[in-house]
């Protein structure tokens, strides 16, 4: 699995904020990116079992309003809202836990179409400052820069091979570059720096499956 990734480094523009979701604070991550084909090439590619299954990973279920799905060896859940060729809105159900996705799309000019993702999770405290925004962020970015090889007429790509290639020198690259750009959405919303850089540096490791760095204050 090859990937020049230098070609899509600053292409996704990322936002950490909190919001209220039934009740609680909830942090909400959103990522953006814009693909230089038309809106239904999108929205075919985000939603057809078939197409998803070349750049993601197989889906199976019923992808209807109101259907369920899951995501082989990832999150099931409720389609909660559709409206073709802009916008669905889902549950994401994981390890027992729920969170809540949604995809916009707008053509910003033809032949070119945003894609808007935000993820909204009731995240444990601990594990938030343990590993901050890009836990969640930089697993969304690898779906966004599969979804830009697809776009682009890459071969499909292998689940196995996807798993593994974030510790390859180029997926070494592609995390280190995700996982700080988290961290800089996390300063930008007014979290310290030293802190956002610890998490940068244990979310680069988890992801890439080196050792986590030991805390200078343990």
């Amino acid at each position: 699995m090859k990937i020049d990734v230098t070609r899509h480094l600053g292409l996704i523009q990322r936002e950490v904020a909190v919001r209220d979701r039934e009740g609680k604070p909830a942090q909400v991550l959103t990522a953006s990116r814009t693909y230089e084909t038309e809106i239904d090439d999108v929205w075919d590619a985000i939603t057809n079992p078939e197409r998803i299954a070349r750049w993601f990973s197989p889906v199976s279920g019923e992808l209807r309003e109101g259907g369920r799905f899951q995501i082989e060896g990832n999150a099931g859940g409720k389609i909660v809202r559709c409206d073709p060729p802009k916008s669905v809105a889902l549950t994401w159900e994981y390890g027992g836990d729920v969170s809540w996705v949604g995809v916009v799309l707008t053509e910003v000019q033809p032949g070119h179409t945003r894609l808007v993702l935000e993820h909204a999770a009731h995240t444990p405290e601990d594990f938030w400052e343990r590993y901050g925004a890009g836990a969640t962020g930089v697993g969304w970015d690898l779906a966004i820069l599969g979804l830009a090889e697809h776009l682009a007429g890459a071969a499909d790509i292998d689940p196995k091979q996807a798993e593994q290639w974030p510790a390859t020198p180029d997926g070494n690259k592609w995390v280190a570059h995700c996982s700080e750009g988290w961290g800089a959405a996390q300063v930008a919303a007014g979290a310290p720096k030293t802190a956002s850089d610890a998490a940068v540096a244990r979310t680069f490791a988890f992801y890439t499956g080196q050792a986590e760095p030991v805390d200078s204050t343990s």
